[in-house]
């Protein structure tokens, strides 16, 4: 089986070219592969960009209602043993997304980071900006973050260990726990844990009771599959909540919604063909767990 770099997927309430369009002018080595308007049978239309920051994929769509939290953040990390002006540019890269944001945690040094700082950006997507430790283990310049709260605070080590199950060639990277009589955290709690599921490095803390934000539809993981095997694959392992299954999302334990889907959704996107578009889109909307046989007739109809 295919080893699988995953997607983040932003679910916005609009703008999503002009979204990609922002982050690309911004991030270093970034790229748009597609941005298209696709037709939503008995809905408005919807804009899908799909392009790359710094090395990681990632789509942005514009059609619903779900509003971003910082449970599902990302980490941008500046090496200054990559990068002389490291501290430079994560400064610049702040300035940036504040604009018309939030900051959730001033930027400034910590007792883990020279420099960090924590933002909500316009379109409500959260950013962990961190100086990092030359002498560390590298990592990827941008890796997602899940912060485990509510029902499911505690839960970040379960769940590691859990997905690192699921996706071939996954590893296990950092565990560091909070020590007793750390303020508002249960001694033994993740402070900060990292592991790669399939090509993608992940970050997984527990948060603490007064966090009252949780894993939505909002921002997803999205798998892309060559294979029905491959789609059957994933989806038998992650969906949970069958409630939520819907046109190839489904949503796990943990509540972390997932898209499952062929590669061909972004050849059909790419393609600008508003015919095959559509009769993708209406086999798409008649399906849970997608079919991509039955994908593919329809988007090759006569």
């Amino acid at each position: 089986m295919k080893i699988p770099t995953l997607v983040p997927c932003l679910w916005l309430t609009q703008n999503a070219r002009q979204a990609a369009e922002f982050y690309c002018a911004h991030f270093p080595e970034s790229s748009i592969r597609y941005a298209a308007r696709i037709p939503v049978p008995a809905a408005e239309a919807m804009d899908v960009a799909a392009f790359t920051l710094a090395g990681q994929p990632f789509v942005a769509m514009s059609a619903g209602p779900f509003q971003a939290n910082p449970s599902l953040s990302f980490f941008v990390h500046f090496d200054p043993s990559r990068d002389e002006h490291a501290r430079e540019h994560l400064d610049a890269l702040w300035e940036v997304l504040c604009d018309g944001g939030q900051v959730l945690m001033p930027l400034g040094e910590q007792s883990f980071s020279q420099r960090y700082g924590w933002v909500q950006d316009r379109y409500g997507v959260s950013w962990q900006l961190i100086l990092s430790n030359p002498r560390g283990e590298p990592r990827p310049v941008i890796v997602p973050c899940l912060f485990f709260t509510g029902p499911v605070r505690g839960k970040a080590e379960e769940a590691g260990a859990f997905y690192r199950s699921v996706f071939p060639g996954s590893c296990p990277g950092q565990l560091f726990r909070y020590p007793a009589g750390s303020a508002n955290q249960s001694e033994g709690m993740v402070m900060y844990s990292d592991f790669r599921l399939g090509e993608t490095w992940i970050v997984a803390m527990d948060g603490g009771p007064d966090r009252h934000f949780s894993f939505n539809e909002a921002i997803s993981l999205m798998i892309e599959c060559e294979t029905q095997e491959e789609i059957d694959f994933y989806w038998e392992r992650l969906s949970a909540v069958p409630e939520a299954e819907a046109c190839g999302w489904c949503k796990d334990r943990y509540g972390i919604s997932w898209q499952i889907v062929p590669q061909l959704i972004h050849d059909v996107f790419a393609s600008g063909d508003l015919e095959r578009i559509t009769r993708h889109m209406k086999a798409v909307l008649t399906m849970k767990k997608l079919d991509l046989a039955a994908l593919q007739r329809a988007v090759d109809q006569a």
